[in-house]
């Protein structure tokens, strides 16, 4: 059995498709963090993937934001499966159970802890010797404690406290746990990139935290240093869980999984260990064969980690319902509630066709005004049945934007911004003297009397037909000169002169049209000041502005455009800095 977990920094990090990516895993369990897709955002391609059944948890407050997500081979199906920690999304029937004191947690904590989407977990079974054995995953996405917002730390705190009661209460009914994903805390010096660049490294509340969770932390992850017992507790090896990667490789310094991608710090490999696969202590000892980290993976500001197990996983006949294949918006297209509630006519079709980029009717209505009005409120009255009005609640809405349209039918913004259709463009040549019988253009009296509005001069069409008459003329102007100039081209070299003149004045009017100022426009457009050479590499810095919140916001400043590292590392960004001076 392989299992591997991957923060990808948005599902869109799968670029050649998802079941490409999976399958290059080649792993029985994949479990993916930061998702950041809402229910409402995820498409089929994603939630149904040929040979896997997956299990989503989603951010119930903020769109494009946290989510995980874990991939089940059907070789692998869980028994079980379980959206978040507290029991409070569980769906009774084929949960994971085992919840745990809540005593600590109010309820308001309880629902804030579940309502981010950081939590999943399946439950599996293996054989060893005669017997089966019960497996459960949970794959966690922990929250980041933002330095600016301290109710932050506290919740992470709170959500490492959660998820420590849910995942000891497992084990100690019986089954085998693993917790995997994105921990969000570094745990030793060895894990950080500069640790004494951090400060208090080992007073962070999170790595304390990791010292009560996992079993033997400071041998592990101090290359064998043991501390005395007087001077610190963190010898005691009172964890239930191994850190598998430092059970593996207890001295393997550099070995980070996420880097910075603002800085460029992959590159120069300055980054941090935060994403662990944690095993209840028995089953590192009995069926871990070896666990690792994968740099060489791109896509995502974490690389993935995986981990071998001994043991085979016996399939369950039938997915749990938390299930995306069991999803209505996924089990079938007849089971959608806009199949039962709206009337797809064949007009529908053939505008939905012809305006893909469009996402409702609402903006294919607005085009159609704009390109006839009239046409538009025609059309409209063609719809209505002759038996009566439709119900007045169903289309209140439609209604009043008709009315609107039909007293002010220059009234949408779109109008002002659009061309005019080829239809008016040639109506409007009409104005301009032609050979074309005077009587051709005017109104018809029983039209007039019937409908006075239609022929009644509007405020704006003298300046449309102005505007493009002036249009015609300059572009019949320039036809005619690019065919003079053409046939003196044909005529021989004798009108090189002629031609050159033609051409220089035509340029001159050009220019003229558009209003060059050179002069002007470079004193009101500066643009970005020139970068000065960092004085290590003397090399052309780079432009960064303050983004954090403080005195100093918005002011921009120059740094070494080389990727961020160790200071011992020369091919690393120096330490150039200069501000950029105000009006340069």
């Amino acid at each position: 059995m392989k299992i591997v977990s991957w923060n990808i920094n948005g599902i869109r990090a799968f670029k050649n498709g998802i079941k490409k990516a999976l399958d290059s895993f080649d792993a029985d369990i994949i479990c993916v963090q930061e998702t950041k897709v809402t229910r409402d955002l995820l498409d089929e391609r994603t939630a149904v993937v040929d040979g896997y059944n997956s299990y989503f948890s989603f951010s119930r407050g903020r769109s494009g934001y946290s989510g995980v997500a874990t991939f089940c081979k059907d070789t692998a199906t869980p028994f079980a499966a379980e959206e978040g920690l507290t029991g409070l999304l569980a769906n009774l029937g084929d949960a994971v159970g085992c919840y745990g004191d809540h005593c600590a947690f109010s309820a308001e904590e309880l629902q804030s802890l579940d309502s981010e989407g950081r939590a999943v977990i399946t439950q599996h079974k293996f054989m060893r010797g005669e017997g089966s054995e019960t497996l459960t995953v949970i794959n966690v996405y922990c929250p980041r404690a933002d330095p600016e917002k301290p109710e932050r730390k506290l919740f992470k705190l709170q959500f490492y406290k959660l998820l420590q009661s849910r995942a000891e209460t497992i084990e100690g009914l019986g089954s085998h746990v693993i917790v995997l994903g994105d921990i969000n805390t570094s745990h030793r010096p060895i894990d950080h990139c500069d640790p004494d660049d951090v400060d208090n490294f080992d007073d962070n509340p999170g790595r304390k935290w990791l010292d009560t969770f996992l079993f033997g932390s400071a041998e592990n992850g101090n290359e064998g240093e043991v501390e005395d017992s007087e001077s610190s507790p963190k010898c005691m090896a009172g964890g239930k869980f191994v850190d598998t990667f430092r059970h593996f490789h207890p001295t393997r310094a550099n070995a980070f999984t996420c880097w910075s991608m603002r800085t460029g710090a992959r590159q120069t490999n300055y980054g941090t260990r935060i994403d662990y696969i944690f095993g209840s202590r028995s089953l590192v000892e009995k069926s871990f064969l070896s666990a690792d980290i994968m740099p060489e993976v791109e896509g995502s500001d974490h690389c993935p980690v995986w981990a071998q197990l001994s043991c085979t996983l016996m399939p369950s006949p039938k997915c749990p319902s938390l299930c995306t294949r069991y999803m209505p918006e996924f089990a079938g297209r007849q089971q959608k509630l806009s199949r039962f509630f709206v009337q797809v006519s064949e007009q529908q079709n053939f505008s939905r066709n012809t305006a893909e980029s469009l996402p409702g009717s609402q903006e294919a209505e607005e085009i159609r005004e704009n390109v006839s009005p009239t046409a538009v409120r025609m059309s409209v009255g063609q719809k209505r049945p002759s038996d009566g009005p439709p119900d007045a609640s169903a289309f209140k809405g439609k209604r009043s934007k008709q009315v609107k349209t039909a007293n002010k039918p220059q009234g949408s913004l779109l109008a002002f911004f659009k061309l005019k259709p080829s239809s008016e463009i040639l109506s409007s040549q009409s104005l301009m003297p032609s050979a074309k019988p005077a009587n051709s253009s005017s109104p018809n009296s029983e039209e007039i009397h019937k409908n006075p509005e239609i022929h009644k001069p509007k405020p704006n069409d003298v300046t449309d037909h102005s505007v493009t008459r002036t249009m015609l003329t300059d572009c019949l102007t320039e036809v005619r000169e690019e065919a003079e100039e053409t046939r003196l081209n044909t005529e021989g070299q004798g009108c090189q002169d002629e031609i050159q003149i033609k051409a220089t004045s035509h340029q001159e009017t050009k220019d003229s049209k558009k209003g060059k100022c050179p002069d002007f426009w470079k004193a009101v457009l500066r643009g970005p000041p020139q970068p000065p050479l960092c004085k290590e590499h003397n090399e052309p810095c780079v432009l960064r502005t303050v983004k954090k919140a403080g005195p100093n916001l918005g002011r921009q400043f120059f740094v070494c455009a080389r990727p961020q590292g160790h200071a011992s590392n020369p091919e690393a960004r120096c330490n150039f800095f200069a501000w950029v001076e105000k009006g340069k």
